[in-house]
């Protein structure tokens, strides 16, 4: 048998035993690996997500788990002898190949997702070796943008607030964008909510607008930008639900004064420019309503706004020397509002004591009791200081 030739100083078996040692899978063993690609997913709701696991090598006798989040309020995702609805693994029975599908996404199953192998021991299963971990981000698009205006309807004159509302969109960066008639209007306050991160997000904007009586046919709209929508979602307001106009009152008489003595004398009033059309007219004479006069047909204006239009015939009789006719106005519930004018004779002296070029629709504030109380107490009291001051100068 011929002898073991030296290489340098090592035998040749040797040699041999320490190649097939360095050689990747020689004598029948391999590395252990767990592959779980590092990156971000990002699905939509109602779509499945499918999460990538994998391990090489020879591993040791033990489950794969899947978990969302980390350290010890991570939850479990999936194994092998849970019940989890929507989780199912994509290659069944395999020993290799853990990769599992998620179904029906929604909004709260964005997070941080690692596949984890464990070793059986006595007693439980010990954790060796984890996934690098998978961030998964749920694209949920902005609910439809909803509108409100003010309680109740606001006159024209100071800034009234209008609300722009949308909820459960993901991710958090959203643009709300606010138009007056397509003019782009400025400073909108917005907020989105949770402020410091959550699986998906709320919005309210809010935007001031000065009301004009043009505001009738005018609207507002609340657009809003997100990456998850090809195109703005918009909501339009239309301002007529929010606006109330005053009318403005003109009495008249036809024909003008002054009137001959017992001549037949039309007075007419006209409701101008009001919305919105709830409005009545009524005819006072001297303070007392009457059951009388005659209204035309509700007109609507080019702007939108409303005219109401009565007219009250009466004779001019000498009783009615210098009497008051008031036409009066309760629009939208709101407190009633009045104009007045006189009938005046042509040949006729005005009664004592009353003003005939005056319209005095209701009681003189001379004649209220309170008053002349204020101004007697008022009159004590200035008398009682100047007492005051005159026996103090005396000491």
């Amino acid at each position: 048998m011929a002898p073991s030739t030296p290489v340098s100083g090592l035998s040749l078996p040797c040699l041999v035993l320490l190649l097939l040692l360095e050689i990747p899978g020689a004598g029948g063993s391999q590395e252990f690996q767990l592959l779980e690609p590092r990156g971000t997913v990002w699905v939509s709701p109602g779509e499945t997500l499918t999460l990538s696991c994998s391990v090489t090598g020879l591993a040791p006798p033990g489950p794969v788990k899947w978990f969302k989040g980390s350290g010890s309020g991570r939850q479990l995702v999936y194994d092998q002898t849970g019940s989890f609805p929507r989780v199912t693994r994509a290659v069944s029975g395999s020993d290799t190949d853990f990769t599992i599908r998620i179904s029906d996404t929604r909004p709260e199953d964005a997070g941080i997702y690692r596949c984890v192998k464990f070793r059986k021991v006595s007693g439980g299963d010990k954790e060796i070796r984890s996934g690098a971990g998978t961030a998964v981000s749920v694209l949920a698009r902005p609910s439809f943008p909803s509108v409100s205006g003010p309680p109740g309807r606001a006159e024209p004159g100071p800034s009234v607030n209008f609300t722009c509302t949308s909820g459960g969109f993901s991710p958090r960066d959203i643009n709300v964008t606010w138009f007056k008639n397509w003019a782009k209007l400025p400073d909108p306050q917005t907020w989105v909510q949770p402020e410091n991160g959550g699986v998906s997000y709320n919005m309210s904007s809010t935007v001031g607008v000065r009301l004009t009586p043009g505001d009738v046919r005018s609207q507002l709209t609340c657009r809003i930008q997100h990456s998850t929508s090809p195109f703005p979602l918009r909501e339009t307001y239309y301002l007529s639900a929010a606006l109330r106009v005053p009318p403005r009152l003109r009495v008249g008489t036809d024909p003008a004064a002054p009137i001959a003595l017992n001549e037949s004398v039309t007075f007419t009033c006209r409701a101008e420019g009001f919305y919105p059309k709830d409005a009545s007219l009524t005819w006072l004479e001297n303070g007392n309503e009457m059951d009388l006069g005659k209204s035309s047909p509700l007109a609507e204006n080019p702007d939108g706004t409303y005219t109401l239009q009565s007219s009250l015939e009466v004779k001019a009789t000498e009783q009615r020397s210098q009497s008051a006719f008031t036409c009066r106005v309760v629009h939208n519930s709101q407190p009633p509002v009045g104009a007045c004018e006189m009938l005046r004779f042509s040949q006729s002296p005005a009664e004592p004591g009353k003003d005939p070029t005056s319209c005095d629709t209701g009681q003189s504030p001379f004649s209220s009791p309170a008053l002349w109380i204020g101004l007697f107490l008022e009159k004590v009291l200035t008398a009682a200081f100047l007492l005051f001051l005159f026996l103090r100068s005396k000491q």
